[in-house]
């Protein structure tokens, strides 16, 4: 038998070429107007991880000024973006409305207008928006996640008005350009996660009631518990304490094969990201990915310096890339002139102690409020 040679481990890839090939969309729209003559609708920038740069590149279309759509999904498929559902709604600067409403002057106020159906897709490679075949249920916080390039919805609130989830479920075929009405969950839940793991569609927490009830309380078993829907059997399983709160998660991403989480819709940022054991049935703690420079309010870059003014945390949206968690994240600079400020967190998956960097901070004026998480567009090598 021969000896055995000691070979040094295969290198990994570095964070830049892992990264070279992808871009990171989002929505967003001004926190609070800079002049009377700024438009508060949405637009959508781009993130470069491989140069660490963000710029603006186009504007949803169809908006009357100052219209704005949240609790959308936005995801990818190839080099086309989906911008689905979401609630339609108005911002009103405070002296702009009716004496009878009592609110500062210099305030902003949303007014929700309605719920839509409509689905847009934008080419990122020829700058091209196109309508699509609208959802057969107009729906906003819902959950969104991609499965064989076709596109799942679940859930959400299907009007302004009311506080009640929905339990319908669709799946879009962009080819066909077409929605199918798929079976519906044994829950209505809606500001619920969809996540693609293990080739089912897991929809995760949310505000839940059983769907055959007409109770208004929700039991926190539901809320705490996950349904999966098996494609190829076209039928749902009910999970109990797949989530453990019983407040919405904010976002869970499938990565190597894993799930991680790092918040909830009170706590954004919990002060570490968390992987999912499917045979245990719970959260555990990453190893090295405590980060307090994502915390808010925080001192400085350096969490151990304190010489600094506090800087408040705006948005914070989650990207997989390769085996890396890109977290951008959005602060308010202090000042009397508004300003703020981007950074972009890295933390390693595969890094057995601490896995995080962060790059340059830019600064940029007024304040931006993000719209919906972020997707990931891998271009062409």
């Amino acid at each position: 038998m021969g000896s055995l040679a000691s070979y040094p481990p295969p290198s990994r890839p570095s964070l830049e070429s892992s990264s070279a090939n992808y871009l990171v969309y989002a929505s967003f729209c001004p926190r609070n107007p800079m002049d009377p003559n700024t438009n508060m609708s949405n637009w959508i920038e781009c993130y470069n991880p491989s140069i660490n740069s963000w710029h603006r590149v186009t504007s949803i279309p169809g908006l009357i000024e100052n219209h704005v759509l949240k609790g959308f999904s936005m995801v990818s498929i190839g080099n086309s973006i989906y911008i689905i559902g979401g609630r339609l709604c108005h911002k009103v600067v405070g002296h702009d409305l009716d004496d009878v409403v009592e609110v500062d002057p210099e305030d902003v106020v949303e007014i929700d207008l309605e719920v839509l159906s409509s689905v847009l897709r934008y080419d990122v490679h020829a700058d091209v928006w196109s309508k699509c075949a609208p959802l057969g249920t107009p729906r906003f916080d819902f959950a969104c996640t991609v499965s064989d390039d076709k596109i799942y919805v679940a859930g959400g609130q299907s009007t302004v008005d009311s506080a009640r989830g929905i339990s319908s479920v669709e799946v879009y075929d962009p080819e066909l350009d077409e929605w199918k009405r798929l079976p519906n969950m044994s829950t209505l839940r809606y500001k619920c996660v969809g996540v693609t793991w293990r080739g089912k569609i897991h929809v995760v927490g949310g505000f839940t009631e059983r769907g055959d009830s007409d109770r208004t309380v929700w039991s926190v078993m539901e809320r705490s518990s996950a349904e999966v829907y098996d494609t190829n059997l076209s039928t749902w399983t009910f999970m109990v304490g797949m989530w453990q709160l019983d407040v919405p998660p904010n976002q869970i991403v499938a990565l190597g094969g894993k799930l991680f989480s790092s918040g909830d819709c009170l706590n954004i940022w919990k002060g570490h990201i968390e992987t999912y054991d499917g045979k245990l049935n719970m959260w555990n703690e990453v190893d090295g990915s405590h980060l307090q420079t994502l915390s808010s309010p925080i001192s400085t870059l350096d969490a151990t310096e304190t010489n600094l003014p506090p800087i408040q945390r705006l948005y914070l949206t989650m990207a997989p890339i390769g085996s890396y968690l890109y977290f951008l994240a959005g602060y308010r600079m202090p000042g009397e002139i508004s300003r703020s400020m981007s950074i972009a967190h890295v933390f390693d998956t595969a890094a057995t102690g601490y896995g995080w960097r962060s790059f340059e901070p830019m600064e940029e004026e007024g304040e931006k409020e993000l719209c919906s998480h972020c997707c990931v567009v891998k271009e062409a090598s």
